[in-house]
């Protein structure tokens, strides 16, 4: 670039003003916009495409041409014995001339606290500082842009608003915080936009908006600005009940869903269904199903949809594939007006190394851990964030925040947990470092759960948390005051594996493996457990879970309702992926339509029907659901007949009367006259046999229930003589009245 003054320049040092034309200048305010002199003010302006800019006296009345002070576009004023007052540019660009406003005029906004406290990571809510927020200011409306990069050199906003060219909108750093910002004025909503950052070594990127509340469709990567303010919501009584409500002694049967792949429009290109359309179609066919909440695959913005959304790029943005973020609160607000919570699955352990995202932000590693040994996931590859940095570790709590607060979301489900939790997951000897102590927990990550849980759970009570650990680091969904992670629940990832192991093999074989039934209750009420059949279980060769299932095709579907019921009736809160409610033979692919059509088949909508009423059943029996937790809420009955591969147990509510008798079968050979002990006499009704016919079942029973005979039994003062199903299960409830004797 040329070094050719068109003037003496008294007032400006040459250096300062080839930084600002260079794009190199941190402190932009200290040049441009309108500057007290000994003679007056002079006012300066960037306009690289500019032929000519004059300054209007908004007070006075008069227009004053600007000098142009270099040939790259730099121009200067010098309005003497006045005082500063308020002003508008006018640029002339070709045949254009148009009003604008000064961006530097305007004042800095970010206020000396909000810097203290994010650099102290305690500012749990930065987002209602960062990023980019619709405003007025003085009267004039626009966007203010703040973003964290200490070691640039320069930071600027670009954007169709200027070519996307960084000379334009170059940001003030706010001293030492590391913070940049500047007020745009005369742009608005859906704007696009991004962050070019001049960084060490020559580093020249732009970079997506941290905090941006929404983002362009992939392969498009920029940034876009949106109020997140303006939404009307309706579900006052949803979040009110949400407060008064103990989870723990709730019912909670979780529908986990992945909105790309749920359901789709082949006949318009396979396309995706939006918020709003999947709020017409999955809530009520959710309700009907009867779930309590709808957990969704990551919904924040990501690069890559083979990803399903674990490696995210936005961590603010919900991904622009279904529509904007208002659809997505319209699609919360009705489910929470139906009566369903929702639950985002949130991705705090990994980052992707995408150019335009957090990786490298500034030309250092910023959000990450400089050393691989720490800072990279070499099988996911993927970057791990530095929780010891109070800025990152602001970023994410206040990201969890931030889906509580802005979205209502009743819940987040913390994933890859445990590779969180040690430093030498997934790392072979000699990749990992010990932490202080020389230990291979991550003490950072542990104070950051901690943390993360303390803060979600004091600012929104009622709002719930979820663990994805498969380890036994113990105390996950223990307060922290106890020495525990804080979480509300724990995904039983060993009963999970254990159940799917034991249904799967040849009912011959499962008498050599009934400890894989009776295992998970010796450790059931160490954790406040989900017990989850997830997506992970069907995909990349593990088959669906019907497809699971040994035998010909009546004990499939047997199976798999035997293994609904069995879930159902075990101490925890349930968690089933979509598709498995109606058989889906396929493996999941998060490209294609659940299988719909299946349900034109009786086998696949009577298993539907069977998923429907257990789940009414689970939701209308306290005995399934209130002491899930402690002993108190379970009885063995009989644990030892592994021979026969039968298992029976009690599951108990709060009230003596809230009792269900759980009985199941493992093996396709029915068996009469199978006696078991329950407390007390009385007729014991049939509330829900698997085998109906209804449910695609031999119809094999006890004619809607059975009489108890004073015969002691396993420990009880009285017994059933039942008709056992073929992989069949039974729950059987003594009605109200009958003696307990």
């Amino acid at each position: 670039m040329g070094r050719e003054w068109k003037k003496d320049m008294p007032i400006l040092a040459k250096e300062a003003a080839e930084a600002i034309i260079e794009a190199r200048h941190g402190a932009p305010y200290d040049v441009l916009g309108m500057h007290v002199v000994r003679e007056g003010v002079v006012v300066r302006s960037f306009q690289p495409f500019a032929s000519a800019v004059s300054v209007i006296d908004l007070e006075g009345g008069g227009i004053w041409p600007m000098d142009r002070i270099h040939e790259a576009g730099l121009f200067e004023v010098l309005v003497t014995g006045r005082e500063p007052f308020r002003y508008r540019l006018e640029v002339v660009e070709g045949d254009r001339r148009r009003a604008c406003e000064d961006p530097y005029r305007f004042p800095l906004v970010i206020s000396d606290f909000d810097l203290y406290l994010f650099g102290e990571g305690t500012h749990y809510r930065t987002y209602e500082k960062m990023g980019a927020h619709p405003m007025t200011l003085d009267g004039v409306k626009g966007v203010h842009f703040a973003v964290w990069a200490p070691n640039a050199e320069r930071v600027s906003v670009v954007g169709d608003f200027n070519h996307w060219d960084g000379r334009c909108h170059p940001m003030q750093q706010r001293g030492d915080s590391g913070l940049w910002e500047l007020f745009i004025p005369e742009i608005g909503l859906q704007w696009l936009y991004k962050f070019e950052i001049r960084g060490p070594g020559g580093f020249l990127g732009q970079k997506a908006d941290p905090y941006a509340f929404a983002s362009e469709l992939r392969p498009r990567t920029a940034s876009v600005v949106w109020d997140i303010h303006t939404y009307r919501w309706n579900d006052e009584e949803w979040l009110e009940r949400r407060r008064q409500t103990d989870w723990l002694r709730a019912p909670m049967n979780i529908y986990e869903v992945h909105l790309g792949s749920w359901r789709r429009v082949p006949e318009e290109g396979n396309r995706w269904l939006t918020y709003r359309e999947l709020a017409d179609q999955i809530i009520p066919y959710v309700k009907r199903m009867g779930y309590t909440h709808i957990e969704l695959l990551p919904i924040s913005e990501h690069p890559f949809d083979g990803s399903w959304g674990y490696q995210t790029i936005g961590y603010y943005a919900v991904t622009s594939r279904f529509g904007t973020p208002d659809d997505f609160k319209y699609f919360v607000d009705r489910c929470h007006q139906e009566g369903i919570g929702v639950i985002v699955d949130w991705v705090p352990a990994h980052f992707p190394k995408d150019a335009h995202g957090l990786a490298y932000f500034d030309g250092t590693h910023l959000y990450e851990h400089a050393d691989p040994r720490k800072g990279e996931h070499l099988d996911w590859g993927t970057l791990i964030f530095n929780y010891g940095r109070n800025e990152v570790r602001t970023f994410l709590l206040s990201n969890a925040m931030f889906w509580a607060d802005v979205y209502h979301v009743d819940g987040l489900r913390v994933d890859a947990v445990a590779s969180m939790l040690y430093l030498d997951y997934s790392r072979p000897e000699g990749e990992w470092i010990p932490n202080e102590f020389g230990g291979r927990e991550n003490l950072e990550a542990v104070a950051f759960l901690k943390k993360f849980n303390e803060i979600i759970h004091g600012e929104y009570p009622g709002v719930v948390t979820f663990a994805e650990e498969s380890t036994a680091w113990p105390m996950v969904s223990r307060p922290t005051w106890l020495g525990g992670l804080g979480f509300t629940f724990k995904w039983n990832m060993g009963w999970m594996h254990d159940m799917l192991e034991y249904i799967s093999k040849d009912p011959i074989y499962r008498k050599y493996h009934h400890g894989s039934l009776t295992f998970s209750l010796l450790y059931a009420f160490t954790e406040n457990f989900v017990l989850p059949f997830s997506h992970d279980e069907v995909v990349h060769g593990k088959r669906s879970l019907l497809d699971k299932m040994p035998g010909p095709l009546w004990q499939k579907f047997a199976n798999l309702r035997l293994l609904y019921a069995f879930m159902t009736a075990h101490p925890g809160k349930k968690l089933l992926f979509m598709g498995g409610e109606f058989g889906q033979w396929r493996e999941w692919d998060c490209n294609e339509s659940l299988d719909w059509h299946l349900l034109e088949y009786a086998d696949h909508r009577r298993l539907n029907d069977f998923v429907r009423d257990l789940n009414a059943v689970y939701r209308s029996e306290p005995a399934l659901w209130q002491v899930d937790f402690t002993w108190e809420g379970f009885e063995w009955i009989d644990f030892h007949d592994s021979e026969q591969s039968i298992i029976s147990f009690i599951r108990k509510g709060e009230s003596p009367d809230e009792r269900v008798v759980c009985v199941f079968n493992f093996t396709p050979t029915p068996r009469e006259g199978y006696r078991i002990g329950v407390p007390g006499g009385g007729y014991y009704r049939e509330i829900l046999n698997s085998d109906a016919a209804v449910y695609g079942g031999a119809d094999m029973g006890n004619a809607g229930g059975v009489e108890a005979e004073p015969v002691p039994w396993q420990g009880q003062s009285a017994s059933l003589l039942l008709t056992l199903p073929p992989l069949g299960a039974l729950f059987l409830k003594r009605d109200a009245g009958a003696s307990s004797r």
